[in-house]
């Protein structure tokens, strides 16, 4: 009898492991909790679906941390569904994809919904079979994983082999990625993080006039400082504070800061004597001055103000300038962020993502206690983490029925 393998959330870690598993001809249902899958996908794909990112995977897998990793996990997962091959599979989906100056991937139409149309086709063509708006409520062990699913109302009850994890962090909670499988794996004694907003915005106290003028403004090409992590980008002034892609990468550096501090060097191109020698002459109005002779910002100059003026010198507003430290009060709430970070902890999973007090059980994607910058890494890990565990749990079943095979004709 071929065995049965259950992935739970039709994500990109999800589709990515039933493709790989229902390849190896292992029979597969992936269970999701909405009425469609592929909903963060598409979410993802709204601004230009940014796939992965083409910088060398020396650096690519630097770029993941989480308490307790193992050294080497995204070295061999990576190399396992890299950021090439992903490009070759989208090649194969009739996608093709191109690099952006900034090094990120991105299909040609800059759309989610024709890859996963295509996607979603190979997978039935494979025989995956899926079933929606089916929220897991309750997994019991023993000779196989029972799965308890509520269903429009009813209670839902299926027996599987193994079983792949692939529910999302809590970011999003609209696709269902809301978090709410970590009482699940509580009860199965799985340890886990809290989950923590991670890629979000941080909250700052601004002054009614910064607000007021500066609202919404992109400040560009600035260089800033989390402790002893530095960062090039750009940020954007909201209402509550600040977002971009800067603050993005820094955000676990300051999350360790007992009184997060972001300094901020608003001309990293000049030194502070190159910004005191274009004052020249200029005796006062320093503020006005700086607008013309640095070409500082109407934005960097209120929050310069605001954060450390009046200014009586040149020597202090350059100083200011290149060293504005700004007091954050907190990150963004979850529901906001773009990724999450938490989740389950890394000594609970072998190489191969499976739980060890739960042999037959894996984890994929965002569940498990990792965070990425944005740029396609997080992509590539809910790829490169939905390919080992199909693979793995292939391997899993095909070898647990080789051995029961034996044992019936021995």
């Amino acid at each position: 009898m071929k065995k049965e393998l259950a992935i739970i959330g039709g994500g990109p870690a999800g589709l990515r492991a039933a493709e790989v598993a229902s390849k190896a001809g292992i029979n597969t249902t992936l269970f999701e909790a909405k009425r469609s899958v592929g909903r963060k996908f598409l979410i993802a794909g709204k601004g230009g679906l940014n796939l992965t990112h083409a910088e060398p995977l020396v650096r690519f897998k630097e770029r993941y941390q989480g308490p307790s990793q193992p050294r080497d996990f995204w070295q061999g997962a990576l190399a396992g569904f890299d950021n090439q091959m992903i490009r070759g599979w989208a090649a194969r989906l009739d996608v093709g994809t191109f690099v952006a100056s900034s090094g990120r991937v991105y299909p040609k139409a800059l759309k989610a919904a024709p890859l996963l149309r295509a996607w979603l086709k190979r997978l039935k063509q494979q025989g995956v079979r899926f079933e929606v708006r089916h929220r897991l409520l309750r997994i019991e062990t023993g000779d196989r994983f029972r799965l308890h699913f509520e269903h429009e109302g009813e209670r839902r009850l299926h027996d599987f082999d193994a079983v792949i994890l692939a529910m999302g962090g809590g970011s999003w909670p609209q696709t269902g990625s809301d978090g709410q499988w970590l009482s699940i794996l509580q009860d199965l004694q799985i340890d886990c993080h809290p989950l923590r907003s991670a890629n979000c915005g941080w909250e700052v106290d601004w002054a009614p006039e910064v607000l007021e003028e500066h609202e919404g403004t992109p400040l560009k090409n600035l260089t800033a400082r989390a402790g002893d992590e530095e960062a090039r980008g750009e940020l954007i002034l909201t209402r509550y504070g600040l977002e971009g892609g800067l603050v993005y990468k820094l955000g676990p550096s300051l999350k360790k800061m007992d009184e997060p501090i972001l300094e901020i060097d608003f001309k990293p191109t000049f030194t502070t004597e190159r910004l005191i020698a274009k004052m020249e002459s200029a005796k006062k109005n320093f503020l006005k001055e700086a607008r013309v002779r640095w070409k500082l910002s109407p934005a960097a100059c209120a929050i310069v103000e605001q954060q450390a003026g009046p200014f009586r010198t040149a020597d202090e507003l350059a100083q200011a300038t290149k060293s504005c430290r700004l007091h954050l009060k907190r990150p963004r709430p979850i529901e906001e962020a773009i990724s999450s970070s938490g989740g389950v902890c890394w000594p609970e999973l072998d190489e191969n993502l499976m739980v060890r007090k739960h042999p037959g059980l894996f984890v994929a994607g965002e569940m498990i206690d990792w965070e990425a910058p944005t740029g396609g890494y997080l992509m590539q890990g809910c790829f490169a983490t939905g390919t080992l565990v199909g693979e793995a749990s292939a391997c899993y079943l095909t070898e647990t029925n080789d051995a029961l095979s034996s044992r019936h004709s021995s």
